[in-house]
């Protein structure tokens, strides 16, 4: 099992939402409104206000999936993500070592 995050532009999630609807055993997501500020060159700040303010609208994507799904749900976050433009986003996977779902009977599933 993986933990896959990712932070994209808020204009791409309907269209990333749809393309891993469209992956055979998809886990699900739990997405959140964040902020914030990437590693691209900006114009020199001029001020404190300016500073505080320098952060831009993004949405953070996490899931828990099979390894045999990582591949895949990694292919359409980078190619639906993706823009061309500085402030895209990023993409991370972590190993999960243990997931306990429950909606179910308690199972706990080693990873």
């Amino acid at each position: 099992m993986k933990e896959i995050k990712a932070i994209v532009q808020p204009h791409r999630l309907p269209k990333i939402r749809s393309a891993l609807r469209n992956v055979k055993g998809f886990p699900g997501m739990t997405v959140s409104k964040v902020e914030g500020c990437g590693h691209h060159l900006a114009k020199p700040v001029v001020g404190v206000r300016e500073e505080l303010t320098d952060y831009s609208p993004k949405v953070h994507i996490e899931m828990v999936a099979p390894d045999d799904l990582v591949e895949g749900v990694l292919q359409i976050l980078v190619e639906v993500g993706h823009t061309g433009h500085a402030g895209d986003g990023i993409v991370w996977v972590t190993p999960v070592e243990r997931m306990i779902r429950l909606s179910e009977k308690i199972t706990v599933l080693d990873c």
